[in-house]
């Protein structure tokens, strides 16, 4: 089902009048351009955001290059019950052959999960993506991108990007994408391999605002702590739409970021992250590996190191993230 993207009356009223035409027969000599559907939005999906009920966005990239198998597949369906549970409808996102999928279906969904030569989209790849028809797994910008403009205003994940180690300016085209776009996003922080508090800085100097949910602090990732400040505290999911509502009727058009700590049993502590970080950042170095392999590299290589107990941590701060996201999307419809 395609879905009309929130955009403003007359923006909608073009793009219709430019669909219309495309559909017409082209007068003899003349080619007609042809338009390709936005969105492609599963009809439960569509149902929800036309009568206003609750929807949660979910990322694809921890299916397809986030999380070892059998435990992506696993936790990619457990995500989804756990919006469920919460009293929302999960909308996985995805582009499937091409098109820009809102709401993956069951064998969608496996498809990600267990098949190689899945790609990985950022923001920048989607034209790339729609005009070579690919197959690809949503990061948090190219998901964050198509929620928006799916008219959904809740997006659960485990952990954003951010500003990457090292003395060159290296930004993940998520925080960008937070800066522009106006939707709460609900994670445990930045992944703890990259820079955390140029990350945090970076956030405050483009305006995103930083909610902690029952916490006062950034979390890390694995651990509910990094001694960083968070801009404010929300006690309950009514306090976070509150502050969405007022961002929105503000016209601020960066996102709402709402940072929860990994649930206290599955937290890594500290030392020990540290530890296994380094071990991981010396392998990664001595092997060369830099760039968008880096970091999976490091995740993988951490959660071997831990005894899986990082790996653990991050299945448990997803689904609670989840969870927490559709009690927040209850409260904005």
């Amino acid at each position: 089902m395609i879905y009309a993207p929130p955009w403003s009356a007359a923006a909608w009223r073009r793009f219709v009048i430019d669909h219309a035409r495309s559909k017409t027969k082209a007068a003899p000599g003349r080619r007609t351009p042809r338009r390709r559907p936005i969105l492609n939005i599963a009809p439960e999906v569509a149902d929800a955001i036309r009568d206003h009920r609750p929807v949660v966005a979910l990322e694809s990239t921890v299916i397809a290059h986030g999380l070892p198998r059998p435990q992506n597949l696993q936790t990619a369906q457990r995500l989804q019950e756990a919006v469920r549970e919460g009293g929302a409808v999960p909308a996985t996102i995805a582009v499937i052959g091409g098109k820009l999928t809102v709401g993956l279906s069951d064998e969608e969904i496996r498809i990600l999960a267990e098949e190689s030569g899945i790609r990985k989209i950022s923001t920048r790849d989607i034209p790339l993506a729609v005009a070579q028809g690919w197959d690809g797994a949503t990061t948090v910008a190219s998901t964050i991108w198509m929620a928006h403009r799916a008219g959904i205003k809740v997006f659960a994940t485990g952990g954003i990007g951010g500003v990457h180690r090292g003395s060159l300016p290296d930004v993940s085209a998520d925080l960008p994408e937070l800066a522009r776009t106006p939707i709460t996003v609900v994670c445990s922080g930045a992944k703890i391999v990259l820079d955390l508090p140029a990350t945090r800085e970076w956030l405050e100097t483009h305006a995103v605002s930083v909610v902690g949910y029952q916490c006062d602090e950034l979390p890390a990732f694995y651990s509910r702590g990094s001694g960083l400040p968070v801009d404010a505290s929300a006690n309950d999911p009514a306090e976070v739409a509150n502050i969405f509502r007022a961002q929105r009727d503000l016209s601020i058009e960066s996102a709402l970021l709402v940072v929860v700590p990994v649930p206290a049993k599955f937290e890594v502590p500290a030392e020990e992250l540290q530890q296994v970080l380094t071990t991981a950042l010396e392998d990664a170095e001595w092997k060369e590996i830099s760039g968008p392999a880096l970091t999976p590299f490091l995740l993988s290589q951490m959660a071997e190191r831990s005894g899986g107990a990082t790996l653990r941590a991050n299945i448990a701060l997803l689904e609670n993230n989840a969870r927490i996201a559709a009690q927040i999307a209850r409260e904005l419809v």
